[in-house]
């Protein structure tokens, strides 16, 4: 029989649903929210910004803040707003707060003081708030100060992050008026989570009216009929609303599930995985197609995924709408057959590590080929070091790490240095990874 887990909740629907009940008035109730240092990063940030949030049993009870009374009435200093090292918390946070009316003190640790936040901040001084930069322009720490946010148009770019859409999107039925967002030039990377954002907001009681240019004209369509975009040619029309409390339940994640059903392509018996949703709009989905185009065969039966162990083949994949995959495929490359070629992730140079280059760095020690290229790996699988212990380094990020374990699985002795920092996204990993039999 396969090997049997449940995975974790998403990360991604954690952070944005304890945002939007944190908007709302009254009190709303999110079942199975993700508690890993991330998301607590955002509800300690909510919590600090007035809402009331408590944590019972993976369930969470928010009650939302009150952003008529100023939050920061009885003290001189600013609001302290620690954003950890989650980049999520940092943009959607930032433009929470510029709702409120006070002063804020945006900062983070680790790497995060290295992350963009630029062109978020000047939309959002467009939209009425006042950044100060405390070192680094365009990058944390910052001093936020705001009375609200007035509404407008702003153009932004999901060159960098499509955060930055989605914490515009997050804010604006908040504004005193209408809000219009264009996406302007440049690449577009993963446009999934604004897709994500958008499921977020209708469930809490405001729906965005979004528009495509086509044939000349712009013309609404609902978002649950984009599966892509392309620059300058959509916007997202945001009338002043409110949110509503209401009650949802997180689905489960399909970005930490990507190791798993890795795992089960190459270890026998297989593996089988429940919490996923076949409907899932969650970019990371794409695992399956991947797995598909390198093998594999993922049978769904009664809400459960199965993969199978297969003899693996590389392939290219554009990983632009799903760059979180991007360790998992490039380790599973180097331990198929033939070259993967994954293009268009250039951003991923700014996350909690240069993912591109530690990724090239540490494949290499398994006895593979990886070049690096300016927007992406090419990874040529060679003969793999069996006869001592491989010595990874995860850079600190949670994703390396879990990525880098499918060599264990494998046959290889390795050791990596800092395997905790998986609590970030994913705290139980260790002991559900543990678990599997080959």
């Amino acid at each position: 029989m396969p090997n049997k887990i449940t995975v974790p909740p998403s990360k991604s629907l954690s952070h944005r649903s304890a945002i939007a009940a944190a908007l709302a008035p009254g009190t709303s109730r999110i079942n199975n929210i993700l508690e890993s240092d991330d998301t607590l990063r955002t509800i300690d940030c909510l919590n600090h910004l007035g809402a009331k949030i408590k944590i019972d049993n993976s369930t969470l009870s928010v009650q939302g803040m009150d952003l008529d009374s100023p939050i920061n009435q009885k003290r001189s200093d600013p609001v302290p707003l620690d954003v950890g090292e989650s980049g999520t918390t940092s943009r959607l946070i930032a433009a929470v707060a510029s709702l409120n009316n006070g002063q804020f003190h945006i900062f983070g640790q680790g790497r995060m003081h290295e992350r963009p936040l630029g062109e978020l901040i000047q939309a959002l001084e467009q939209l009425g708030a006042s950044f100060t930069w405390l070192s680094n322009p365009g990058y944390l720490p910052c001093i936020l100060e705001s009375k609200g946010l007035e509404g407008g148009h702003v153009q932004i770019s999901l060159e960098q992050s499509s955060q930055f859409v989605s914490a515009l999107l997050l804010a604006s039925p908040l504004a005193s008026s209408d809000t219009t967002i264009t996406v302007s030039k440049g690449p577009i990377s993963s446009w999934p989570y604004i897709l994500l954002t958008l499921q977020v907001m209708e469930s809490f009681g405001c729906p965005v009216n979004v528009s495509i240019h086509d044939s000349g004209s712009w013309q609404s369509i609902h978002w649950r009929q984009l599966n892509s975009t392309v620059p300058e040619a959509i916007r997202f029309f945001i009338e002043p609303g409110q949110y509503q409390a209401t009650m949802t339940t997180i689905e489960g994640d399909w970005s930490n599930a990507s190791y798993f059903l890795a795992a089960g392509a190459i270890i026998s018996p297989g593996l089988t995985i429940s919490g996923l949703s076949p409907e899932s709009r969650q970019g990371d989905r794409a695992i399956l197609d991947i797995l598909t185009q390198m093998g594999a065969k993922p049978v769904w039966d009664n809400k459960e995924l199965t993969i199978f162990p297969r003899i693996l083949t590389g392939a290219d994949f554009d990983m632009r709408n799903c760059p979180d995959l991007v360790p998992t495929v490039a380790v599973l490359a180097s331990l198929a057959q033939g070259t993967t070629r994954i293009t268009n992730v250039a951003h991923l140079r700014l996350k909690e590590s240069d993912r591109l280059g530690s990724l090239a760095t540490e494949i290499e020690k398994t006895g593979s080929k990886v070049f690096l290229r300016t927007d992406g790996l090419k990874i040529i699988p060679g003969s793999l070091i069996r006869d001592r212990t491989i010595y990874f380094q995860v850079h600190n990020d949670h994703r390396m790490a879990m990525s880098l374990a499918l060599y264990r699985l494998s046959g290889l002795k390795t050791q990596l240095d800092t395997p905790e920092c998986v609590s970030k996204s994913f705290p139980n990993f260790w002991r559900l990874w543990d678990q599997l039999k080959t």
